[in-house]
């Protein structure tokens, strides 16, 4: 392939004979271009970050009806470069009392889980870091080390309000793993895979239309899980002072804030990779320059949906988070599980005797899925409004209450 429909690969083929010409082994020739491909992806994730910030700020100006950046360079686009200066220059402070080790490790940590996340994330048929056959499970994870770092800044910082942060991350992020993971085995049963480039490759038609309702609860609990409005209990500021932040200053908190931004993005990449096809598009297979443009078009839709909600909603109050969690997400992704295993299961000893025409036989297998999924929507709205017009009835018909009889007024005198 040329250097236009596979530019990647075109210049990792041309950097491995160069390298193999000066008389190098495989090994080490695979291994630089492995520390190489690392180093650019990990590059490409700081650069983005800079222009997620401005393209945030642009839309929550345009939604809420402000100005936003519009001084430093056209539209404003060079404002992120004087925010980095500034944090780049700010003072470090580490607090008496503070475990140094854990309390400079945390950030980095930060930083890394989600980047991590990247290595296996396709952006086309054959750009991809690492293709394992177990990617979902890593994702999930090397996911988790994101909670561990804030649980670190937290219990470091010997700080009572960084540790009520942390608290409240073991209650939420923790909480939101368990509907999240639940959501991610769908695809995985759909498409009989946990790598996540075959996940691709095998949704001949969008995940998000054969199971729409593990979208959501896969989109819900990983929006819950980055810590961004209306989830952002980790560092409310109104009440806890930035939580396990506050004792966070200079390029220490900015790469907590870098982490944020990344991790935004990286879940509107993976809702793309898992449910909207990916890579997969017209001439994708053929051209894989088109597979990364159809991934990042995908990407962006989605992380513009993530702005959109952070924009949008405020804060929620952590009981009515976690029971949204416990009450709703999680007994909903456990419904949807069983029935989408049952359902594949007589799918998979119905379809062959129906003798249908091969290409026919995903959407086939697509209706059937959409219709149960309908079918459980139906039946949640259903159980939630007798729910709520019980609720109402409570209201306007409260019980009586027992009142105590006067006493006689003998008594009384």
């Amino acid at each position: 392939m040329g250097f236009l429909s596979d530019p990647i690969n075109f210049i990792a083929g041309w950097l491995e004979s160069i390298m193999l010409g000066f008389g190098w082994s495989e090994t080490i020739v695979t291994t630089v271009l492995k520390f190489l491909g690392a180093g650019a992806v990990g590059t490409f994730g700081f650069a983005l970050v800079i222009f997620t910030i401005w393209l945030e700020r642009k839309l929550y100006a345009r939604i809420q009806d402000r100005l936003g950046p519009n001084r430093v360079g056209p539209w404003g686009i060079f404002q992120t470069f004087p925010d980095m200066i500034k944090i780049f220059t700010k003072e470090y402070i580490t607090p008496d009392g503070a475990d140094k080790v854990i309390y400079n490790l945390a950030p980095i940590i930060s930083v890394s889980a989600v980047l991590l996340i990247w290595a296996v994330i396709p952006f086309a048929p054959t750009v991809i870091g690492t293709d394992v056959n177990v990617g979902v499970l890593y994702v999930v994870a090397v996911g988790a080390m994101g909670t561990l770092s804030i649980i670190m800044a937290g219990f470091s910082s010997n700080n009572k309000y960084a540790m009520l942060g942390a608290f409240r991350a073991v209650a939420q992020m923790v909480s939101y793993e368990v509907p999240m993971v639940l959501a991610l085995l769908v695809p995985v049963l759909l498409g009989r895979t946990m790598g996540i480039n075959s996940l691709v490759a095998s949704q001949e038609v969008w995940y998000i239309v054969v199971a729409p309702i593990a979208a959501f609860i896969f989109f819900t609990s990983s929006m819950a899980e980055t810590g961004r409005a209306p989830f952002d209990l980790l560092e409310a500021e109104s009440e806890l002072v930035a939580g396990y932040q506050t004792e966070y200053s200079g390029l220490k908190f900015g790469m907590f804030y870098v982490g944020e931004f990344l991790h935004a993005f990286t879940i509107s990449a993976l809702t793309a990779t898992l449910f909207l096809g990916g890579w997969r598009g017209p001439g994708s297979e053929t051209f894989p320059i088109l597979g990364i443009v159809y991934f990042f078009i995908k990407t962006f839709l989605m992380y513009f949906v993530v702005a959109w909600i952070r924009i949008s909603l405020p804060r929620l109050r952590i009981d009515q988070m976690l029971n949204f969690n416990w009450k709703f997400l999680t007994p909903l992704a456990l419904v949807l599980l069983i029935a989408t295993a049952l359902l594949e299961k007589v799918l998979g000893m119905v379809l062959p005797g129906l003798n249908l025409v091969e290409t026919a036989v995903p959407w086939v297998r697509a209706a059937a899925h959409l219709v149960v999924n309908l079918l459980l929507l139906w039946g949640v709205f259903s159980a939630l409004r007798g729910y709520q017009v019980k609720g109402r009835k409570i209201v306007g018909n409260p019980r009586p209450v027992a009142v105590a009889p006067e006493p006689p007024a003998s008594v009384i005198s």
